[in-house]
Parts: structure tokens; sequence; C-alpha cells
């Protein structure tokens, strides 16, 4: 599934539409996201537990990541990738502290071009939020989010890109776009962060890594690249602790 205004709900379309959907989104999406080639947060990619999230909150957010890239006819999704580690590692750290951010105020709602304006810090946006998603699954389906059927889940999440559900202190689509935007970073992220595990967000998108040199592929237009792809960590890359 992809939100309205990132794909249409797979019920209506027929399955040669939603690969080409899917493919020129994740694409575009990629384009627009070559800082995470170098960047990221660390995870364990074999932690037993969670670095920042309860188990509560895990559930909710495996279950949206799974729905927002799902697996599908052109490969593994964003629960596959890994993607709910990546946040929750994300969340554990600097990023989720926002310890790079003014964060003093005056706390006021800015214009779109502005980008986030909240006093919350990206790991408090989450912890506030999820219980209010939670909160409207319960009482419209009587279930929490991850037990919930695929189609209500992405009816759930097309409330939440409309700013349908109700959250106080949060304005409007703001956590969906945070949860839009770190599902799709985790998803194209070098593996060495703990995400697009075993490549297979790059895998999709036809992107080999930062190799050192493709010296011997200059001027092979045209021609598939079949070198193993590659990670800043190597062929096999050892996640961060």
């Amino acid at each position: 599934m992809r939100t309205s205004t990132v794909l249409a709900t797979y019920d209506s379309r027929d399955a040669d539409d939603i690969c080409l959907s899917r493919r020129r989104f994740l694409v575009l999406t990629a384009s627009t996201l070559p800082v995470l080639l170098l960047g990221g947060c660390t995870t364990s990619r074999s932690a037993p537990t969670t670095k920042y999230f309860t188990a509560g909150e895990m559930r909710f957010v495996r279950a949206a990541v799974a729905r927002l890239i799902p697996a599908d006819e052109l490969g593994p999704g964003a629960l596959e990738a890994g993607v709910a580690e990546f946040i929750d590692s994300q969340l554990a750290g600097s990023f989720g502290r926002a310890s790079s951010w003014y964060m003093e105020g005056p706390w006021q709602l800015g214009t779109e071009q502005q980008g986030y304006q909240l006093s919350l810090t990206p790991s408090e946006l989450y912890r506030s939020a999820i219980p209010f998603v939670e909160a409207h699954c319960r009482q419209l389906y009587g279930a929490i989010f991850a037990v919930l059927p695929s189609s209500k889940q992405d009816d759930v999440l097309h409330a939440l890109e409309k700013g349908n559900v109700p959250m106080t202190g949060i304005p409007k689509d703001t956590f969906f776009e945070a949860l839009l935007q770190n599902t799709m970073e985790g998803f194209f992220a070098d593996p060495i962060y703990g995400g697009n595990r075993d490549f297979i967000g790059w895998k999709l998108i036809g992107f080999p890594g930062p190799r050192y040199n493709y010296l011997e592929e200059i001027g092979k237009f045209g021609q598939p690249y079949n070198q193993p792809f590659v990670s800043l960590g190597g062929r096999v890359p050892k996640v961060e602790a």
C-alpha cells in the first residue's frame, strides 16, 4: 500500500499497474535520499530487544511499515528490510533526541516550507502519536492496529495522512509524514545502519552501492551491471552496534 499521495491502494489496480507504480515511486524516492548512502543511525541486526520502542510500539511500527512498502511480486518490503528496527535505532540515538536541532522555542506552527516545528523530539513524537492511533483503531474497529486486516490498516494510514486521526498537541499529518519519511530512509539507507537488509531496497531500484570504481564498466552503455552489491561495509556489511 501507498497512501493517496504516494500510490493508490492495490485493490483498485491491476498487477501491471501496481508493479509500474511501485517501481516508479521507489526510484523517484531513492533519487531524493542520496545522503542516506553515507549516513544514518546504528542498530544491532541480531539484537533480541528494541532500543527505544516498547513492545506495543514496535508491533505498531512493524505493521505500519509493512503496509507503506509491502512485499509483493517485485520482492521483499520494508518489514523484511529491517525498517522497523532501523527506526527504533534512530529514535534511540541522537536523531531521536534531536541533539543537533535548535529546540529552545518559541513554539508555533510554521509554513510547510519551514518543516518540522514541534517542541517534541522525534522520539517523543512517536511515543506521543502511537497511542492516539491505537485509540482510533479501538474506537472504530475494537482492536489495535497490528491485528487489523490489511484493508483496515490501509484505511487508518489514509486517515493519518489526511489528518483525520485526532491527536492532541500534534498537528494534522505530522506523524504520518515522519513515519513515511523514516520508512523510506530505512529502506534505502546503507545496510550498515540496520535497514535495507540484504540490499533489498537497492536491488529493487538497481543501485549497486558505493563501489570504489567503475573503470571497466565505463562506456558499456545499456548493458546489465552484474557485480555484487556492496555497502560502505563491504559485500557482507557488519551492522554497527
